[in-house]
């Protein structure tokens, strides 16, 4: 208020100045304390500068009532910050000039960054992505080793993969999660993070200097014969579980890496020391950088397999090749642990860098019961839930028969590995590829077709790859004139079976599944997905092996299955697509209404902004107003001058006061 009635005798300069009372109006009284409740007492005052003083009346110096304003000591302090601000502001009067420090202006310091990206957030992010290229890097080489082992042992083959993920897998992810979760009772999150890693670094690196090269002594070759002559070949899968036991288990370590490493402690550690911004920019070129550590790996895994070439006869090439990748994983192990050991003592405890405060969702616990219950009451959900299940079980009736027909095609250890090096490494850049073209095609063509996309290729490599299978001889002499046979052809054509679907997941398949869920209401958003959760995950991915596991024990081999899986095949992928067309039926209409909704709340939330503009403006011309009268009355420099600016004060909003006052300052 002083600034602003210096800047009237700045502005136009009396002849003859006079001194005036100044008696401030009611409603100022009720925003600036008075001089009486400021300094109550007489000794007080005498200490405090009459420029502290200078906005209040005589009368007000004089007859202060002492104990009245000494009883309320908040008022006090408050009266006291004012007059300190008072003091550090500089007051604007005739003569006076603004110092040229700028006293009382704070800039804020700007974060200091490097190709636009905070350092802060570089911090975290770097590491992160270093790890996650690393612990992904090691699960291609364990994917496709824990494949080589179990198909192409002596007395084994493609058959022991269904038995193996239902009753070996399955178990142990279960009790490992049982167990994980007692141990985050009782250690700290660093405590739990190695001693969970750790194992998994060990065990590979003793698998293969010490188990592997032990395999005839440890492994029950003899009594798994007395089985199998017992029980039958339709028993070949079971009995083969036990006879290459150690084998299962590197195949099971390697499937827990997977979904404990990767998932349950990467993305738990991320999560916690990312913010929600961090997260939305660069948790998608994770993504990115998975399958760029999928191509390089893929060429580890090709690299290592081809040194028998160079070995000479009588030498284990695959001990060899097996030894070298192992180490890989275990080096590439620790390299983890200590980017985790060095982003927990240098980034995450440093104060001054942003921590998440994101809360954990909770998700509804539904029974099964409850979950069947919500599927059938809602037709959108039973699509939905029909394009999860579909998938699993399609992936996995395609991808044992294919493994069966590799191993019959490359039978040696070394050319099996050496073919899923070159599989990852299509797998990464066309899984690339689709990601970077996704968005395009969901732009441009809409949900329908995107949802589409993936059954469709299920569909025709699908087709091609049992018809090879099945009426291969025929197709002889044309597959001969191009260098291959009916058996090469189909590897070839479940390779690219495998690498399109998977790709076509990862890049169209989970973001269709993931945008279905938003048009629906908010009990059904979060019933459906925990339904789909708890019944069609898992349905989805042992549901393709029990189908398998009674084909086999019914015909007696996953070769006389096979034209019973390939029309299963067909039915289910028809089945997934009359889904997703039903689902698109249902979808688009949802869209539209979910996307007028929201151009609605934009248009309301526009409406009050450009009222209160309109306001500020109209608010803004009546306080020009006062501004004019005040500079043209150059009579005065008293109260009613202020009379006539303390209305318009009172009625203006904040930001046109801050407005005016900016020329001030």
């Amino acid at each position: 208020m002083e600034r602003v009635i210096s800047t009237k005798g700045l502005l136009s300069l009396p002849l003859k100045p006079q001194t005036r009372p100044f008696h401030p109006l009611h409603t100022l009284r009720r925003r600036f304390p008075s001089a009486a409740a400021c300094f109550p007492s007489p000794a007080l005052r005498a200490h405090v500068p009459t420029s502290a003083l200078h906005n209040f009346s005589s009368k007000e110096r004089t007859s202060i009532p002492g104990p009245t304003a000494a009883a309320n000591p908040e008022r006090s302090h408050l009266c006291l910050g004012l007059w300190a601000e008072r003091r550090r502001v500089p007051t604007f009067r005739a003569g006076a000039a603004i110092p040229a420090d700028g006293a009382g202006f704070v800039e804020e310091k700007e974060k200091p960054k490097f190709l636009g990206v905070e350092i802060s957030t570089l911090t975290k992010i770097i590491p992160l992505g270093i790890m996650f290229f690393c612990i992904l890097f090691n699960y291609t080489i364990l994917r496709d080793t824990k494949d080589v082992l179990v198909v192409t042992a002596k007395g084994s083959s493609a058959e022991i993969i269904p038995f193996l993920k239902t009753w070996v897998n399955l178990p142990m992810a279960v009790g490992f999660m049982l167990l994980y979760t007692k141990l985050s009772n009782v250690l700290s999150k660093e405590a739990l993070f190695y001693t969970v890693i750790l194992p998994f670094i060990a065990f590979f690196g003793a698998f293969a200097f010490v188990l592997y090269p032990l395999r005839d002594a440890i492994h029950p070759t003899a009594l798994a014969d007395k089985l199998l002559a017992a029980l039958g070949p339709s028993f070949l899968g079971p009995v083969a579980i036990l006879r290459i036991w150690s084998f299962c288990l590197f195949y099971v370590m390697a499937e827990l890496w997977g979904s404990v490493v990767i998932s349950v402690l990467f993305w738990g550690f991320a999560n916690q020391i990312t913010t929600v911004e961090e997260a939305k920019e660069f948790y998608p070129l994770f993504g990115l950088g998975a399958n760029i550590a999928l191509i390089f790996s893929g060429r580890t895994v090709k690299y290592f397999s081809n040194l028998r070439k160079n070995l000479g006869p009588g030498v284990d090439g695959w001990a060899i090749s097996l030894k070298g990748m192992m180490s890989i994983v275990v080096l590439l192990g620790l390299i983890i642990c200590a980017i985790y050991g060095g982003v927990n003592k240098f980034v995450v405890n440093d104060p001054s860098l942003p921590r998440s405060d994101r809360k954990k969702k909770e998700k509804p616990k539904l029974g099964m019961n409850e979950s069947l219950k919500v599927l059938l009451s809602s037709r959108y959900v039973r699509d939905l839930a029909t394009l999860v299940v579909a998938y699993g079980i399609s992936i996995n009736l395609v991808e044992v028969t294919w493994k069966s027909k590799l191993k019959a095609q490359f039978p040696s250890p070394n050319e099996y590995s050496s073919f899923m090096g070159d599989f990852s490494t299509a797998t990464g850049v066309a899984t690339f590829t689709m990601m970077l073209l996704g968005r395009l095609i969901l732009r441009k063509f809409g949900w329908g077709v995107a949802a589409m996309i993936t059954p469709t290729v299920l569909l025709l490599t699908g087709v091609g790859f049992f018809s090879l299978i099945l009426f291969g001889e025929p197709l002889t002499p044309l597959l001969g004139s191009l260098g291959m046979t009916p058996l090469l052809a189909a590897v070839y054509v479940g390779a690219l079976q495998n690498i399109f679907s998977k790709s076509a997941k990862y890049s169209l398949f989970d973001p269709c599944k993931e945008m279905a869920y938003i048009p629906l209401d908010e009990e059904m958003k979060v019933k459906g997905k925990a339904a789909i959760d708890v019944v069609c995950n898992p349905l989805g991915k042992s549901g393709g092996a029990l189908i398998q596991q009674f084909m086999i024990l019914t015909f007696g081999s996953l070769a006389n299955s096979t034209p019973y899986l390939g029309g299963i095949l067909l039915v289910i992928v028809l089945a997934w697509l009359g889904a997703a067309r039903s689902l698109d039926s249902q979808f688009s209409p949802l869209a539209k209404q979910e996307l007028e909704k929201e151009k609605m709340l934009k248009e309301k939330v526009k409406e009050p902004s450009t009222e209160a503009t309109k306001e500020d403006n109209d608010g803004s011309k009546g306080n020009g107003s006062v501004h004019e009268s005040v500079s043209s009355d150059s009579s005065s420099n008293g109260s009613p001058s202020k009379q006539e600016l303390a209305p318009e004060s009172e009625g203006s909003s904040e930001t046109t006061s801050s407005e005016q006052s900016s020329p001030v300052r």
